[in-house]
């Protein structure tokens, strides 16, 4: 599948958060022909992801999760301003804990040049950080989750409990004020949690679309105090809400 495919997939797939759309008014809104979305619909739904209504289709009651690719492929250039802004963040002989997720993995990509001590679940990042002449590589065993190329489990949580961090670099599906982070099952938001249990300070990277977001249905609640790194179209109410929920935010310029 081509990653103009991919992101348009992740694309119907926000568009129809707001309820049925017909294929009609989902052509028109992507620039595509109505038998190219009809394509698409009829993917997204042997995945589960919709269910198709007469002349559209509907989400399904439970989101199906995308993939990495499909979810860098949304808001590339957002999750870029957000990595880069990150960085700032830390400092040389930092100990890291880096999450799995798209905008995390744009994140470890910015860490070449540093010298860091990092413990990742991020599979896709490896074959960039084992290259890094000054970081120290500590890599979490487990079951392979393959939409998000990371491990999890008890392997992953047993290695991690031994370990401890200077900052854990977060991602999620949404983040929401009073919940936490919202994630698809009970093995990703149990590491989550003792990912962020393991650490002095959390930083969550999200962009202004997972703000809120609440479509999955594990939770990963959040420390008193966390740091919020987002995108310049979080909203002024969003912002709010996170800074009633102890979240320092940090808003990324495109």
């Amino acid at each position: 599948m081509s990653m103009r495919s991919k992101e348009r997939h992740a694309r119907l797939l926000d568009a129809l958060n707001a309820g049925e759309i017909d294929v009609d008014d989902l052509a028109r809104r992507f620039d595509v022909s109505a038998s190219t979305v009809r394509r698409d619909l009829q993917h997204l739904s042997k995945n589960n992801a919709v269910r198709r209504t007469y002349g559209g289709a509907i989400l399904t009651g439970h989101v199906a999760e995308t993939t990495l690719d499909q979810r860098f492929a949304v808001q590339g250039k957002e999750k870029q301003a957000i990595a880069r802004a990150a960085i700032d963040l830390i400092e040389d002989g930092d100990t890291l804990i880096l999450d799995a997720g798209s905008t995390v993995a744009a994140f470890g990509k910015l860490l070449l040049q540093r010298r860091l001590r990092i413990i990742t679940n991020n599979i896709a990042l490896l074959p960039f950080l084992a290259k890094a002449p000054s970081i120290e590589l500590v890599v979490l065993g487990g079951a392979l989750r393959s939409t998000s190329m990371s491990t999890m489990g008890p392997l992953a949580s047993e290695g991690l409990r031994r370990l401890t961090a200077d900052r854990a670099i977060m991602s999620a599906d949404g983040v929401v004020s009073g919940r936490g982070l919202c994630e698809a099952d009970l093995d990703q938001v149990a590491l989550k949690s003792l990912m962020m249990q393991q650490a002095k300070e959390v930083i969550v990277l999200a962009d202004a679309g997972k703000l809120g977001r609440a479509e999955q249905d594990a939770w990963a609640p959040l420390p008193p105090r966390w740091t919020l790194v987002t995108g310049a179209g979080a909203s002024a109410d969003q912002r709010k809400l996170m800074e009633g929920a102890g979240a320092r935010i940090v808003v990324a310029n495109a």
